[in-house]
């Protein structure tokens, strides 16, 4: 007898092929010391035009690598410098920056951001089609992996967080009359995990997220109508089902206070006929209208 191969559950493809980077400091010092020493250059070269030396060309040379290593980060940004095709470092710090020369820099914000993602219309987990929508708040941790590890991180963002929603839409149904978990019941378990889902999604970018949350529920059009109904109908049984409790209490302290305080003897008929009174009256939808029995009830 064969026994089958276990599963072995994990990412297809080559594990290889991702870029594996991480985010690191670059080397920066003073953007006014760079700017000093592009001063001196300029002053260095116009002094062998007055003295007719011929090497004037060597300070300029000097002043333009130095003024292509001038960078301003301003606050809640950074610089990515890149060298040759080789990462450099991140220049975090804001500021007015000197920087290696001939090297190329991209900002990346680092600032708190948020999105809606689009009405998707999913199946909960009962099979019934649903319109669903998120605000996700997401921050770029780090920067290295936002530039290199995937081809455009804000899109990347936005269509896993789609993805991830799709996937805890589909395992929840959408409202739920005991005591499991809803899409509309249970908002911040369902909330946690569709954050914890996204979050999963999205490290490979170097992105954290800090909150995820539903803004906008709805069944579909084609079974709005009938889901209402539902809806209502087991409002009316849960209503009904509570008056008819209270109804039932009402008439047993009824009948015990009847009998404490010796007000009249009934029999079993007359208890029943009383009990079908006072059920008839408080379980009613419209008013009762009295009768007045003037006789004898045999």
């Amino acid at each position: 007898m064969s026994v089958a191969p276990a599963t072995v559950t994990g990412p297809v493809g080559s594990q290889g092929a991702r870029v594996q980077i991480s985010q690191r400091p670059a080397l920066a010092l003073n953007g006014w010391l760079g700017v000093v020493v592009i001063a001196a250059c300029a002053w260095a070269a116009i002094w062998p035009l007055r003295s007719h030396v011929g090497w004037e060309w060597l300070p300029s040379l000097v002043a333009v690598l130095v003024a292509t290593g001038l960078v301003v980060v301003p606050p809640g940004r950074t610089s990515v410098v890149q060298f040759f095709g080789s990462y450099a470092g991140t220049v975090v710090r804001p500021g007015f920056w000197w920087v290696l020369p001939l090297t190329r820099r991209r900002t990346v914000s680092i600032r708190v951001r948020n999105f809606e993602t689009n009405h998707l219309k999913v199946n909960d987990a009962d099979g019934n089609p649903v319109e669903i929508a998120a605000i996700v708040v997401w921050q770029v941790a780090d920067t290295a992996k936002s530039v290199y590890a995937v081809d455009n991180y804000e899109d990347f963002v936005s269509v896993q967080s789609e993805s991830a929603l799709r996937h805890v839409a589909t395992t929840h149904p959408y409202d739920d009359a005991g005591d499991g978990e809803s899409l509309r019941g249970s908002t911040d378990k369902v909330a946690g995990e569709l954050a914890h889902e996204v979050s999963e999604r999205v490290a490979i970018a170097g992105v954290e997220i800090a909150e995820v949350r539903i803004s906008h529920l709805a069944y579909a059009q084609e079974i709005a109508q009938a889901m209402l109904r539902r809806q209502q109908a087991n409002a009316v049984v849960a209503a009904r089902a509570r008056i008819v409790d209270g109804a039932v209490g009402m008439v047993e302290m009824a009948l015990a206070r009847l009998a404490d305080h010796q007000v009249v003897e009934l029999d079993e008929e007359r208890k029943a006929n009383m009990v079908s009174n006072l059920l008839v009256v408080l379980c009613g939808d419209q008013p009762p209208s009295p009768v007045v029995n003037a006789g004898s009830l045999y």
